[in-house]
């Protein structure tokens, strides 16, 4: 059984302190509920609530052209809707359905624009909690989610301890490091200093496209890894049916069109016609300023009252979230004394591994669901065997003065 709805919360106080009259929040649900087996999944940063395939779904479902974990999510799958009652929800300051800056505001009958509240990862589990109260979902099987949605399971753990029994952080940290921070910055400021951006109220007229694009593609980049880009495009020309729309200096006609320009501008195109600019500033920011951290003296201590188990899964060509940062995080939850096992996935695809490798994926999530940490495939590096010690001859170099 399937079900796509949504439902008004009523009015909401956002962790700001600003409220709005209404929030509505577009979710679905997959598989019946028995009292005691239900999954949230927790999107990423452009997801929506469509995690799995739907028979009435057609070609495109809230803008998006198919199921965004449909490999891992449905009857079958690793998160096995026969077995399981799944629900995934829109966050707050989205545009797939759950009320964001594209939203109508009652209040003035025009859409929110910049004048809809800040939001953080917090407001998004706050949201998703009201959703599971207003569905009869108690105490949750388990919470599981990738990049941005693992820091919302994260969120999870710190805010509903007693909620989850439990708990997956798929290419996830406790907080983004600089670097990725630099980023997203940038990425804000291509729509920002737009044209078309109108500080944000660009509703009835043209909207930043050109910036959002750019920010798109800053973000591709960063899902990628050097090894999956020198696969997938190398330096090659793109062909001849590949033509870019307009050179951008007439110089530029000159020099090839390459493959990887060809792709950033495809899936910029793609990615202007189903997602609002502002969202992607309310959905970055979210993500910017999650730290697990805050409030508590440590990770450790924000961990400390979660008493059921914790999966962590980070992939070796993943430098967004890193293998670092996940072992870092399980270091954490060792010192809390939560039960923790910290999967390492051989994989040079980059950040986007979680989405695209779901034979790596699926067994460990699986397994967790079914038999917690002790699943036969789930490994943990502070169990796994030391290297050796080699005590060939050492020959220095001038490399190594």
């Amino acid at each position: 059984m399937t079900t796509k709805n949504t439902i008004d919360l009523g009015e909401f106080q956002f962790l700001s302190g600003e409220t709005i009259p209404s929030l509505e929040v577009a979710y679905e649900t997959y598989g019946e509920f028995t009292g005691d087996n239900a999954v949230l999944v927790c999107h990423a940063l452009t997801g929506s609530s469509h995690v799995a395939r739907r028979p009435d779904a057609g070609g495109d479902t809230a803008g998006q052209a198919r199921a965004w974990w449909g490999d891992v999510v449905g009857p079958g799958k690793a998160i096995d809707t026969s077995e399981y009652y799944v629900v995934c929800a829109n966050a707050p300051g989205s545009c797939y359905g759950t009320t964001g800056p594209s939203s109508e505001n009652p209040e003035t009958g025009e859409p929110y624009g910049t004048d809809f509240p800040p939001v953080t990862v917090g407001d998004w589990t706050r949201a998703q909690r009201q959703l599971l109260d207003e569905l009869g979902v108690g105490r949750l099987h388990a919470v599981v989610g990738g990049s941005v949605g693992g820091m919302n399971v994260l969120d999870w753990l710190r805010r509903y301890p007693d909620d989850v029994e439990r708990a997956a952080g798929v290419a996830t940290a406790a907080r983004l490091d600089p670097q990725c921070l630099a980023l997203d910055t940038v990425a804000r400021r291509a729509i920002t200093s737009d044209p078309n951006w109108n500080g944000g109220h660009y509703y009835d007229g043209p909207g930043p496209d050109d910036g959002l694009a750019r920010a798109r593609q800053i973000g591709h980049i960063m899902y990628l890894s050097k090894a999956s880009m020198s696969r997938k495009f190398g330096r090659r020309s793109a062909g001849r049916e590949a033509v870019r729309e307009t050179p951008p200096d007439p110089a530029a006609a000159f020099f090839p069109y390459r493959e990887v320009e060809s792709y950033l501008d495809y899936q910029a195109d793609k990615f202007t016609d189903r997602f609002d600019a502002n969202s992607y500033l309310y959905m970055t920011r979210a993500m910017d300023d999650f730290d697990l951290s805050a409030g508590y003296e440590s990770d450790a201590d924000a961990l400390a009252a979660f008493e059921g188990e914790l999966l962590l899964l980070s992939f070796t060509g993943d430098w967004h979230f890193t293998v670092e940062q996940s072992e870092a995080l399980a270091d954490a939850c060792r010192e809390a004394d939560v039960d923790v096992a910290h999967h390492v996935v051989e994989s040079d695809h980059g950040h986007d591994a979680f989405l695209v490798e779901p034979e790596k994926v699926g067994p460990p999530l699986s397994e967790l669901l079914e038999a917690g940490l002790a699943g036969r495939t789930i490994t943990d590096t502070e169990s796994e065997p030391e290297e050796p010690e080699s005590f060939a001859p050492v020959h220095t170099s001038l490399f190594s003065e």
